[in-house]
């Protein structure tokens, strides 16, 4: 299953340059929560900036692959992947997408679960996130906090 997580404001912002535009603890347990131990595939402007946040500590990921244009590049301790759709199409296992910006959007297309974070109000930045056709999905779950919608969409029509 191909799941995607991000959290989003009411304009689709997800990031100010290549960090997250706001600071919600309740967001950041939860996304820690779901994708804890999980495999994931990110892009590595995305896996610099997470390396930032969590500096010599190890990522909280169980496998990561890191997708990249750039065949030249190589990271340490993780798998490569230098061309996302095939890898994407063809990978069997549960896998969470975790950003940035062009891995959703290539994404987007295959994803099975959506579990967005719609965080309340405006913020300022230059990333977003593409927009959805939400009649693919249904509703699968919510919960409001003062804060953050939190909801999983899951698609009418798995592929």
């Amino acid at each position: 299953m191909i799941n995607m997580i991000w959290a989003m404001d009411e304009d689709n912002l997800i990031g100010k340059d290549d960090l997250i535009p706001w600071h919600i603890k309740e967001d950041l347990i939860y996304y820690k929560k779901k994708t804890k131990g999980q495999t994931v595939i990110m892009g590595d402007t995305t896996y610099y900036s997470l390396k930032g946040y969590y500096k010599d500590k190890p990522l909280p990921y169980g496998k990561i692959y890191v997708a990249t244009i750039d065949k030249s590049l190589v990271i340490d301790g993780v798998k490569m992947v230098y061309d996302l759709i095939p890898f994407i199409k063809e990978f069997k296992e549960d896998i969470w997408v975790v950003g940035g910006s062009t891995i959703y959007s290539l994404c987007l297309p295959y994803a099975d679960a959506l579990y967005i974070s719609f965080v309340k109000g405006k913020h300022e930045g230059n990333r977003y996130f593409p927009k959805i056709d939400y009649s693919k999905y249904d509703l699968a779950w919510e919960n409001e906090t003062e804060l953050v919608r939190y909801t999983k969409f899951l698609r009418k029509q798995l592929r």
